[in-house]
């Protein structure tokens, strides 16, 4: 009797045709993209709601920006002479600051992916070797980490070759050079994370991260710090003047940036000068091969090593922590216990359930990293109006630029909301049960959540929008304003992923990224771009200065109001609702 894929000792004097095992690698590339085909599906069968929803949501996104990026760079070629020098500047100024973005996003991913991934854990226990897990962890790292780059680049290349009529071959040519391009920082990031593992708890590495790290701010501070254009150079010397206003941005015209290679390539193709272009192909195709290569053949021993250094730094704190004797006999009272039992109207349970989910959040690195790179990277841009407020003396742009970035930080909240908050419920899975048999009730957890998430992303949210205003140059009138704007808005993006998280959980996955992008995750980001889009289309219109009518002012206020109370109480009520009949 015979049983497939067993091997069994050859009859002597007969042959046996044995199939070549695939190789690890191809087999975990072909598993995964199976699982993924099958999941997408399965999406489709169960809910075609869903699938019609993502599919206009990517299709609007992607007609939407190519329609901005084609008038966008059409209005700037009608300036003849300066609209070939700003474009090609704004080319360099974005890949470099996409190359930034994108080593960031692979060292915070490859990290978790590498370290704190349960398939990690179970393919190490496999008779795999360990440059075979990380390829596969460092293909799946670079995915995830770049599929925002090429949504995003993609319009704006398509626009690019549009305008400035650029061949059909043109196309083919960008999409090479951006796989190409996606392969240095995910080998950077990817590296950088094996070396913050391995080296994170030496005390020398953590001081030199830290002096780094404020050397670098210290020295971008100083290198963006702009000089004032007058009024006579703007209208006398229109060059100088560009000039001295692009002067900080040479730095990314630096010969040896891999941004560089791209956007000259990029250029000289639409332009027609092909060997130019050709060589440029050819020197990112090279460091692509080179640091890939090293990647698929080195990194995989010191990912083990690294690894082990990891897992065991967790158990050691564990150990010491356990010791018997006079440690053992003190009451374990951490910084977040002492700061929150000032809070002495609150219950003891809910300080002990905000305390939990906030060492959970600080322990998840993808989750503080992404927060931080979010608000961090708008943090800095408001910081810098400071460099040119001074030539704000129009009312209608200090109006426009303060209700832009109130779209802005209410769009960077919603990302958080959705990814963050939103799977905070279905995070307790399998241990759901033990919340809901305690004294506290399933119905204050979720109330605890909720409140605390708003009191968190609410200092962050008004912080930035007053800074803002502040440096803006705004009456303190409408600082409150903007204020108490975006107050509303944080406690309505609050409720919104709170409650659908409660109404759509997923406990079979453990990984947040997995939860949010089902129907409910989806559902959630959805609603909040409209939330967003309708709240801002009614502020401008009531309150942006556009007419002098006080009705309609206090009108367009009241609907917005209405609009928030409404997407944030509706989903926040049926969840509770929903909570006393839940099946656990």
């Amino acid at each position: 009797m015979a049983f497939p894929g067993r091997n069994f000792e050859p009859v002597p004097g007969k042959s046996v045709q044995t199939n070549p095992a695939p190789a690890p690698l191809w087999l975990l590339l072909r598993v995964n993209a199976l699982q993924a085909w099958r999941r997408l599906l399965s999406v489709r069968e169960q809910s075609r709601l869903l699938t019609g929803i993502i599919a206009l949501f990517i299709g609007g996104y992607l007609g939407l920006s190519f329609w901005l990026f084609y008038h966008g760079m059409k209005f700037i070629a009608k300036f003849t002479g300066l609209g070939v020098l700003l474009t090609e500047r704004l080319m360099y100024v974005l890949f470099a600051f996409l190359f930034a973005l994108l080593l960031l996003s692979n060292l915070i991913i490859s990290y978790t992916n590498l370290f704190r991934n349960r398939e990690t854990a179970f393919l190490t226990a496999l008779p795999l070797s360990t440059r075979t897990i990380f390829r596969w962890k460092f293909i799946e790292s670079a995915l995830l980490a770049s599929w925002a780059f090429l949504f995003l680049i993609a319009p704006l290349l398509a626009a690019f070759g549009l305008v400035h009529g650029a061949p059909w071959h043109f196309y083919p040519f960008a999409v090479l050079l951006t796989g190409l391009f996606i392969v240095l920082p995910g080998v950077l990031g990817a590296g950088l994370a094996i070396a913050i593992g391995r080296f994170l708890d030496r005390r020398s590495f953590q001081i030199a991260v830290v002096l780094t790290a404020v050397v670098l701010l210290a020295l971008a501070a100083f290198w963006w710090k702009t000089q004032a254009v007058t009024d006579e150079m703007l209208d006398v010397r229109t060059l100088r003047a560009l000039d001295q206003l692009l002067t900080r941005t040479r730095f990314t015209m630096f010969p040896f940036l891999p941004s560089y290679w791209l956007s000259a390539a990029v250029l000289q193709w639409a332009e027609g000068v092909l060997r130019g272009a050709a060589f440029f192909a050819l020197v990112l195709l090279s460091h692509a091969l080179f640091f890939g290569g090293l990647a698929f053949t080195r990194c995989g021993d010191w990912f083990y090593g690294t690894a082990s250094a990891v897992q065991s730094r967790a158990g050691a704190g564990g150990r010491r922590h356990g010791l018997r004797g006079r440690r053992e006999s003190r009451s374990a009272v951490g910084l977040l216990e002492k700061i929150f039992s000032a809070f002495f109207w609150l219950d003891r349970d809910s300080r002990a359930l905000a305390v939990k989910d906030l060492r959970m959040f600080w322990r998840d690195t993808t989750q503080w990293g992404q927060s931080v790179m979010l608000f961090g990277l708008l943090g800095a841009y408001i910081i810098n109006l400071r460099n040119f407020t001074h030539q704000l003396n129009s009312e209608f742009w200090v109006n426009l630029i303060a209700f832009l970035n109130l779209f802005a930080c209410s769009l960077n909240l919603a990302t958080v909301t959705t990814r963050f908050v939103f799977p905070q419920f279905s995070l307790e899975g399998r241990r759901l049960w033990i919340v809901g048999m305690a004294p506290m009730g399933l119905a204050r957890v979720v109330k605890a959540k909720y409140w605390l998430a708003s009191m968190m992303s609410l200092a962050v949210t008004s912080g930035l929008i007053t800074l803002s205003c502040h440096l803006l140059k705004m009456p303190w009138s409408r600082v409150a304003f903007f204020g108490a704007v975006i107050a509303v808005m944080t406690f309505a993006l609050n409720g919104l992923a709170v409650g659908l998280g409660v109404l759509y959980p997923n406990f079979k996955d453990a990984n947040p990224a997995k939860i949010v992008s089902g129907f409910g995750g989806t559902l959630c980001l959805v609603l909040s771009s409209v939330y967003i889009l309708a709240s801002i289309a009614l502020l401008v219109f009531g309150a942006g200065g556009l007419h002098a009518r006080v009705s309609w002012t206090l009108e367009s206020i009241g609907a917005f109001v209405l609009l928030s109370f409404v997407i944030g109480w509706l989903p926040l009520r049926l969840a509770l609702q929903r909570l006393e009949n839940i099946e656990i």
